[in-house]
This record gives C-alpha cells, sequence and structure tokens, in this order.
C-alpha cells in the first residue's frame, strides 16, 4: 500500500491540526429519569401543591404566562376557572401537570403538548391537541372539526360529539370519541387507533396508510382503500380496558363494534396502471 504523503497541501494548511468546534449535542431528556423521561428544563412539580385562578379578565398570553409561572413555582394541579372559550389555551406545555379547565375553550387548545393530564370541563374549537406527543386530554362536552390533527402519542378523548376530519394525518396515540364524528375522520390516518363510540360520515378512513378504527354505530361511507377487517378477542379486550378508564362506550357493547383497517391498495400507488389507479380509486 502507498505511504500517505505527508507533504500533501492539506498539510501545509494545517488542516490536520485545526481543532473543530462544531456543535455541541443538544440534550432534550434527560437519562436519569430513566423510563420517565422529562425534558431537561422541566419544572419539578408536585401535584399536591394545588393553584387557581380566574381567567375572565385575562387574555390568551397571559392565562399561558400564569399557567407557566405556577408551574416553575412548584405547582403540579392547576385549576383555570373562566376559560371564555378563548384561542390556543394550555399549548407547548412540556412538562407533567394536572391542568383543569373549568369552561370551554377556543380553537388550538392543548396543542404541541407533551406529558400533562388536562381536562376540559366544556367544549372545544377546532383542531383541539394538534400535534399532540403525550399525555391525556379529556373534553366533557363536544368538540369542534380537526379533532387531534397529527396526533402522535398520548390518549384524546372526546365524550361528546366531535365535527369533521377527526384525527386527521394520525400518527400515533389514541383518539376516543364518545358520541358521533363527522365526515373525513381518520383521513391519511397513518398509525395509532380512533374509537368512535357512536355513528360515523362519509369517507371514513379515506386514503389511511395505516392504523385501526373502531366504530359502534353506523358508518355513512367508507373512503378510499379503507376496508372492514375482522374484531379479534384481543381488539376487545383493549376496547374494554381502555373505554373503561374514560367511562365510555358504544351501544351495542365493544363486541359489536366495525374495525377499519387500511387495504394497503394505495401503499404502491404510483406503480399502478391508469386503468388500475381508478379502480382503486
Amino acid at each position: 500500500m502507498a505511504e500517505l504523503n505527508e507533504e500533501h497541501a492539506s498539510h501545509r494548511m494545517g488542516m490536520h491540526t485545526e481543532q473543530l468546534a462544531g456543535r455541541t449535542q443538544q440534550v432534550f431528556f434527560d437519562a436519569e429519569e430513566g423510563d420517565n423521561l422529562v425534558y431537561p428544563n422541566a419544572p419539578d412539580v408536585d401535584f399536591n401543591k394545588r393553584a387557581e385562578f380566574d381567567a375572565a379578565d385575562l387574555d390568551t398570553p397571559a392565562i399561558n404566562k400564569q399557567i407557566r409561572e405556577l408551574m416553575e413555582s412548584g405547582h403540579g394541579t392547576i385549576v383555570v376557572h373562566n376559560p371564555g372559550a378563548k384561542h390556543s389555551l394550555g399549548v407547548g406545555i412540556l412538562n407533567r401537570l394536572q391542568l383543569y379547565f373549568e369552561g370551554s375553550l377556543g380553537y388550538f387548545g392543548c396543542g404541541l403538548i407533551d406529558g400533562p393530564n388536562i381536562r376540559v370541563k366544556g367544549r372545544v374549537g377546532w383542531s383541539c391537541a394538534e400535534n399532540m406527543m403525550a399525555g391525556t386530554v379529556v373534553i366533557e362536552k363536544n368538540a369542534g372539526s380537526t379533532f387531534g390533527a397529527a396526533i402522535r402519542g398520548g390518549d384524546l378523548v372526546c365524550k361528546g360529539d366531535v365535527g369533521s376530519r377527526t384525527g386527521i394525518d394520525q400518527k400515533g396515540g389514541t383518539i376516543i370519541v364518545g358520541g358521533r364524528t363527522g365526515a373525513f375522520s381518520g383521513f391519511m390516518m397513518q398509525r395509532g387507533r380512533m374509537v368512535v363510540c357512536g355513528d360515523a360520515g362519509d369517507n371514513l378512513g379515506d386514503s389511511m396508510y395505516d392504523g385501526t378504527i373502531f366504530v359502534g354505530g353506523k358508518i355513512a361511507s367508507l373512503g378510499v382503500d379503507a376496508v372492514e377487517a375482522e374484531l379479534t378477542d384481543l381488539d376487545v379486550a383493549w376496547l374494554e380496558r381502555k373505554l373503561g378508564l374514560y367511562g365510555v362506550e358504544p351501544a351495542n357493547g365493544v363486541r359489536n363494534m366495525t374495525k377499519i383497517v387500511a387495504g394497503k391498495q394505495l401503499w404502491n400507488y404510483d406503480n399502478l396502471e391508469p386503468a388500475e389507479k381508478k379502480l382503486v380509486l
């Protein structure tokens, strides 16, 4: 093997002795927490330390700031009275927390969260818990459209009815609807589970890539590449356990629910012939 030429131009330029600083690796979780991973800047909160405040005369930034300041002071249980259906409340919480809203929220409530347990006593508007990563969000009444858009983890529960496009682009986690859901629910679903105890609107599971949808009532119509599958004993056991956690159940029982999965004809859509594409669509 030929010897390396020590007189190469790179040596004369000092490139082999340059100390490369580069960027330090950013640490997102504290390894010392073991399986209970938390963000390194997450406040150490005590669930037994409770705080309440009235949000009637506060705007959205002030309410969210108050929640963060209470977390930083160690409060692990926070109750917000009179949220007044304001938009974007309880967003971006990357911390363990018990958060209660004594009233309704507007659009984009509880989005971009990773870890808190949130309960809303009233209703929520569009896009509740969008991009949720972990934790639980429980809505006692009804929810608007795009409920749980792009959710990645955790449990998102609405005990009433929800609008259209529930779980659009769902990437994980569990969405539970105690009542009915609107059209195009499960659209482009990729992973996770959706449970609808009542009826489902048109085009359920349209273009879903993977994941599972369970429906306890009537399905108006299935979307492209969504097909029925056999409900197994494992499915029933999981449904009974999960729904029991939140006190909801389909009128006809879990054993009579309809299971919907991806037909997987769209997995290789680009490789199909034009005539085959028309059959799929």
